[in-house]
C-alpha cells in the first residue's frame, strides 16, 4: 500500500489506517476477542501499518485487544493511543494523570513504547504547555515517540507545537464534516503537522449502507444520540450518498472508496482511519488508496455539495462541548 508521512519528523504510515474502536465500543456490541484479533491481523496482512485505539474505547478493552493482536509484529506497526478522556473526575490531562495513563496503556498494549500519543480532548483546566511538556518528557524517556492532539483548535495546536513538536492532529473530517478546512488544516500545513481524520466515512453513513429509516440502540451505539442520525436528518442528507454512489459507479469503485479517496486528495499529509470491525470491510477501505480522483471529479463533488445543506450537528451536545472550535 502507498505510505504517507505524518509530521516533520518522518513518521511513515500506511495511507489508510485502521480505526479499531468499533471492535470494542461505539457502534454496536463488542466483537469476541478472537474475532477482533483476526480482523486486526487481517489488516496487517493487507499492509495496513497504522492502528488507532484509546484508553476510552471499551473503556480499556480496545487497547488490550490491539495489544494482543499486534504483539507478533509490534516492531513493524505504528500504534496510536490517547489519554485524558476518562478519569474519576472526567476530562483529565494533569501531568501526573498523563503518566499514570501511559503506564497503564503500555501494559494493556503489551509494549514498552507508544508510537503516537494523542491528548484525546483538550483539558480546559490544564495549560496545553504543561500537557506538551509532559509528553516531551515521556518522549525523552523513550516511552512515547510522537505527540498528537485530538479535536483541538488552531490556537491550541500552535501553543502545543512550540513546546513539543506535534506530529498529528486527529479531528473529525469527511465529505460531510468539513469544519477543519477553515483553520485547522491550514495550521497543520503551515507547521508541518499530519492530519488524521476520524469518522472519515461519516460514522458509517457515507458507506451507503444505512437506510434513512435505520434505528440505533442507545445502549450500544453512540449514533442514537447524534442529531445527524435522526431519521429526518438522514433523509435530508441522502442526496450526498446518492452523488457519491453515482461517481463511484462511473469510476468502477465503491461509495466507500470515493469518500476516502476524496480525503486523500485534499492534502498529501492526510491519513484517514476508517473503522474496520469486519474483515470484509478491509479490502474496500484500502482500495481507496488506488482510486484517482481527477480535478473534474473533485469539482463535481464540490458542486454537488454546494447544492446540499447537511442537516444535523455532527455530535451530541455533550461531545461537542469537549471539542474546540475548528
Amino acid at each position: 500500500m502507498e505510505t504517507r508521512i505524518l509530521g516533520s519528523n518522518g513518521l511513515k504510515v500506511s495511507a489508510i489506517g485502521m480505526g479499531c474502536m468499533n471492535l470494542s465500543f461505539g457502534t454496536g456490541h463488542a466483537v469476541a476477542v478472537s474475532e477482533g484479533v483476526k480482523v486486526i491481523r487481517a489488516g496487517y496482512e493487507k499492509e495496513i501499518t497504522f492502528f488507532d485505539t484509546a484508553e476510552a474505547y471499551g473503556p480499556l478493552t480496545n487497547e488490550e485487544l490491539v495489544g494482543e493482536a499486534l504483539k507478533p509484529f509490534r516492531k513493524e506497526v505504528i500504534i496510536a493511543t490517547k489519554f485524558g478522556m476518562i478519569s474519576d473526575t472526567g476530562i483529565n490531562s494533569q501531568p501526573a494523570h498523563i503518566r499514570k495513563v501511559v503506564e497503564a496503556s503500555l501494559k494493556r498494549l503489551q509494549t514498552d513504547y507508544i508510537d503516537l500519543l494523542y491528548q484525546h480532548r483538550v483539558d480546559p483546566n490544564v495549560p496545553i504547555e504543561d500537557v506538551a511538556g509532559t509528553v516531551r518528557d515521556l518522549i525523552a524517556e523513550g516511552k512515547v515517540k510522537y505527540f498528537g492532539l485530538s479535536e483541538a483548535g488552531a490556537d491550541t495546536i500552535r501553543r502545543a507545537h512550540m513546546v513539543q513538536s506535534v506530529t498529528a492532529v486527529q479531528n473529525q473530517y469527511s465529505v460531510w464534516t468539513r469544519e477543519p478546512e477553515a483553520l485547522v488544516l491550514p495550521t497543520c500545513e503551515e507547521l508541518g503537522i499530519g492530519f488524521v481524520p476520524w469518522g472519515p466515512l461519516g460514522t458509517g453513513f457515507l458507506t451507503g449502507t444505512i437506510s434513512p429509516d435505520a434505528t440505533f440502540d442507545a445502549a450500544t451505539d453512540l449514533r442514537a444520540a447524534f442529531p445527524r442520525f435522526k431519521k429526518e436528518a438522514m433523509k435530508a442528507n441522502m442526496p450526498l450518498v446518492t452523488m457519491l454512489a453515482e461517481i463511484a459507479s462511473r469510476k468502477g469503485a465503491s461509495t466507500v472508496q470515493i469518500a476516502l479517496a476524496w480525503l486523500l486528495a485534499q492534502k498529501p499529509f492526510i491519513v484517514p482511519i476508517p473503522g474496520m470491525d469486519k474483515i470484509t470491510y478491509i479490502d474496500d477501505n484500502i482500495k481507496s488508496a488506488e482510486v484517482s480522483l481527477t480535478n473534474e471529479d473533485l469539482q463535481e463533488i464540490e458542486n454537488g455539495l454546494s447544492q446540499i445543506k447537511i442537516q444535523g450537528e455532527r455530535l451530541n451536545k455533550d461531545l461537542l462541548s469537549l471539542s474546540e472550535e475548528q
